[in-house]
């Protein structure tokens, strides 16, 4: 078995003898997990298929979903790209470093691997110093998929890698809490005009701003194979907190009034039920399940992307039965967070 090694680094000040101990391991063909402003990182080589290999192995991960390639610069681009359109370098100097993948067709060296046979490759530049200070002193680029099993919630501190992948992995960089928590917006530039192929925290809004004509994800059965998010999760599945999950939406009061019906009537069964609410709206759920926890104000989507996984993951351990959560307007940053909810939730949704 595979003995992890967990060291704690400053986020703002990162030791750079513990970060050269961890480019050695990957350049090793190892499993390094770090944060990104997202979630935690599953490191390996992605130049490398024998280290990518591990990837897989290490998450469960299906062979057909593609991974992400983090780079160190924007300079190191053409080391995996084939092309670069002028629309790219616009979206560069806005959104890097930060939660943005763009995917852009692969030169013939990336690993099958990596772009599970598609002829692109999905590229971001991460905004965190731990991660950015990674990377270069690897000196190659790395693949990094969330560090977490497959089908469980995306790790957003460092103990939810330990949960998922200790003893599976050669070394965890705790460098606290993620300030985003959800994954990067994932952006097909391949399509004219581009399209979103993964929400995240640069929102729709975002993009038009800066280019024009943005494509919204495809939906149905037209779901398109993303890094990151293969078949907009219909072919895999992302994001289950393991136990029976319903979404409810509609007019707010009417979502509040549900819920209570719903929860009560598992309650009154002695099922253990949770309720994932919003900071407002908390107190009205009172004597309707056994746990009641807030993803944060409504007002604040930048706070309750920031809690979601985090949250889910509590429940997931709480020994509840069943949970219910509501919905929230898909707004700006509230497109990533009811994205990642519907996922969540396996398609169970409720409308009020």
């Amino acid at each position: 078995m595979k003995r992890t090694e967990i060291i704690k680094i400053d986020p703002d000040n990162p030791d750079i003898h513990e970060i050269k101990r961890a480019a050695a391991i990957i350049k090793n063909k190892g499993l390094v997990a770090f944060p990104t402003e997202t979630v935690y990182g599953l490191g390996a080589d992605g130049l490398c298929a024998d280290a990518v290999d591990k990837i897989f192995l290490a998450k469960d991960r299906p062979k057909g979903n593609p991974l992400i390639l983090h780079i160190a610069s924007p300079d190191d681009m053409p080391q995996v790209a084939k092309e670069i359109p002028p629309i790219a370098k616009k979206l560069i100097q806005t959104f890097w470093p930060g939660p943005l993948t763009l995917v852009l067709p692969k030169k013939p060296h990336v690993p099958y691997q990596v772009s599970a046979g598609l002829p692109t490759i999905g590229l971001r530049m991460p905004d965190n110093i731990i991660a950015l200070t990674l990377i270069a002193e690897t000196g190659t680029i790395l693949a990094a998929p969330s560090a977490n099993i497959s089908g469980r919630p995306s790790p957003t501190n460092a103990k939810h890698v330990v949960d998922d992948m200790w003893n599976k992995i050669d070394l965890i960089l705790d460098g606290g809490s993620t300030s985003l928590g959800v994954e990067s917006t994932v952006l097909d530039l391949t399509e004219d005009p581009p399209r979103i192929l993964r929400p995240g925290s640069v929102t729709y809004e975002d993009l038009t701003d800066v280019v024009g004509e943005v494509q919204k994800p495809l939906g149905g059965q037209e779901g398109k194979l993303s890094p990151g998010q293969s078949y907009q999760g219909l072919k895999y599945t992302h994001y289950s907190p393991g136990i029976p999950f319903f979404l409810v939406e509609g007019e707010p009061q009417a979502v509040i009034r549900r819920i209570q019906k719903e929860a009560g009537k598992y309650r009154d069964r002695a099922e253990k039920t949770g309720i994932m609410s919003s900071e407002e709206n908390k107190e009205q759920y009172h004597g309707y399940a056994d746990i009641v926890k807030s993803l944060g104000p409504k007002g604040d989507m930048t706070q309750i992307a920031a809690n979601l996984y985090r949250v889910l993951r509590d429940f997931e351990t709480s020994g509840i039965h069943i949970l219910f959560a509501e919905g929230y307007s898909e707004a700006g940053l509230g497109f990533a967070v009811m994205n990642r909810l519907r996922e969540a939730t396996k398609g169970h949704i409720i409308y009020a």
